[in-house]
């Protein structure tokens, strides 16, 4: 087999191997991953991949050649939505699987066992740096129940309004990260005089000042050095604590895994996203949560998602999501298709649409139960949709932020970023990137494409390493010390 067909619909196919396409002596090279055209196509009519029109035609297209950005035109969307006419009712799993995790006294269950140092602002980052940089492996050696001391730093926090849309989604970020249940305890350090006040936080979101949540600006305590020294002292007294918990039995209800995906290919939508959605089903079915995000990417595919909502009002709020993307590009003099980015168009996806209808199939197949902002705390059970940009590190961000206690991210191209406080685990949509990268990939969804494994056998692999991921297992993106700096709030509005 040489090419893949999705749907009988379709007026494309996708190449396998890298084929030569022709007459003798004018002959192209359709890329392995790139789209090739079963039929002539007019100019000006649609092209269709998924049963979905991915783009137009910029001229008359042969049968037979390339179909890429040369000959493919974007068009911005204008759906027709229908609502909750695709209700798959979720039949519940015969048993309860379990995991072991942290159980908090929230009632929420974590993951991992972190000590977070939360910023305020970027001007008590180098502080919150060398405070966890103070706290080596050898140090923490003797709280074995204590998986880091991290800092999560940024580069906003003032020069911005006091109030709006971007102040509020840091805010959000920073509550979603110190109430996250992969996080026993927390340290928040400001400047002092930012517009991103501690105590307005605090006050805002009734958090409680305690043995396990403190906070501190280093204005108040003196300088630089004396907000180190005191912030060590701070986790010093956190560590024993925190090491008091242990791992007990849960239910896999407790899960909420980001579906994320980044580096994406041709394949993405093919593979390693069909199965992850095959896992997010597995994962509902329990009782769980899974968490889609990167509204840009699900541009032209969100009348799918629609018919997905468990009502009206849910798929409303996604449709007011897409509308207020296309008025922020448009007022940034943007547009929906600058997403694809290079390194996708390499790997054969050519416009936004094309590449939307790939990254949807991660959430599955089950009802559409809830849509939130920007790191909002999600709490629908099920698949669930939260707005953020395509941008991996700002959206898995809003996902943590959001309640997630997992990471499962797809990737074609290849990725090596970590998120903590969350375990993240890739998910390598062909067979070469993952042996090329194979330190990288914790699973090869590539073996659906040589006809080895079904999506259905991907995705119960893929759902079964987040129970042991969950449990305590590894990553091989932790194994490697990545996630200390990917966390990356959304910054929206302007800087002043």
């Amino acid at each position: 087999m040489q090419t893949v067909r999705l749907s009988p619909e379709d007026n494309v196919v996708t190449a396998i191997v890298p084929l030569e396409v022709g007459q003798e002596g004018a002959t192209t090279l359709v890329p392995r991953g790139h789209k090739m055209a079963t039929v002539d196509i007019a100019k000006g009519t649609p092209v269709r991949k998924y049963a979905q029109i991915i783009g137009y035609a910029h001229e008359d297209i042969p049968k037979g050649a390339h179909v890429h950005s040369h000959n493919l035109d974007f068009r911005a969307v204008d759906q027709e939505y229908e609502f909750s006419t695709n209700l798959r009712p979720v039949e519940p799993a015969r048993t309860q699987d379990t995991f072991r995790g942290f159980r908090r006294s929230t009632g929420r269950v974590g993951t991992r066992n972190h000590i977070a140092i939360i910023t305020s602002v970027n001007c008590s980052a180098t502080a919150a740096h060398k405070i966890a940089e103070h706290f080596t492996e050898e140090r923490l050696a003797e709280y074995p129940n204590v998986d880091g001391v991290t800092a999560f730093v940024h580069g906003t926090g003032c020069g911005m309004g006091g109030d709006g849309t971007g102040f509020e989604a840091l805010q959000r970020v920073m509550w979603g990260f110190a109430r996250n249940p992969n996080v026993g305890g927390v340290l928040m350090a400001g400047l002092g005089c930012e517009i991103m006040q501690i105590d307005w936080l605090i006050e805002s979101y009734g958090l409680e000042p305690g043995p396990l949540f403190q906070a501190m600006n280093i204005q108040d305590v003196g300088g630089l050095a004396k907000c180190v020294e005191l912030g060590i002292k701070k986790i010093e007294g956190m560590l024993p604590i925190v090491n008091a918990f242990e791992r007990e039995e849960c239910p896999a209800s407790e899960l909420m895994v980001a579906l994320q995906c980044g580096g994406s290919d041709a394949w993405s939508g093919i593979t390693a996203n069909p199965a992850v959605g095959h896992a997010c089903d597995l994962l509902v079915a329990q009782g769980g949560t899974g968490v889609l995000a990167e509204t840009p990417e699900i541009y032209g595919a969100e009348h799918l998602l629609t018919a997905r909502a468990v009502d009206r009002e849910v798929g409303e709020k996604l449709v007011g999501l897409i509308h207020w993307w296309e008025d922020y590009t448009a007022r940034a003099k943007g547009s929906m298709d600058n997403n694809p980015s290079p390194g996708n168009k390499r790997g054969g996806l050519t416009t936004i649409l094309e590449k939307s209808l790939g990254a949807a199939a991660k959430g599955g197949t089950t009802p559409l139960t809830g849509v939130y902002k920007y790191a909002e705390p999600v709490t629908a059970r099920g698949f669930t949709f939260m707005d953020s940009p395509g941008y991996d590190p700002a959206s898995v961000t809003g996902q943590i932020a959001s309640g997630c206690n997992l990471v499962c991210f797809t990737t074609g191209r290849g990725s090596a970023a970590g998120y903590k406080p969350s375990p993240s685990m890739k998910v390598a949509t062909n067979s070469e990137m993952y042996n090329r990268m194979v330190d990288d990939m914790d699973i090869n969804a590539g073996t659906i494409l040589e006809g080895k494994k079904s999506v259905e056998e991907v995705g119960r692999e893929i759902y079964e390493m987040w129970l042991r991921m969950a449990s305590g297992e590894q990553s091989k993106s932790e194994l490697q010390g990545l996630g200390d700096y990917e966390f990356v709030p959304w910054q929206i509005g302007c800087t002043m």
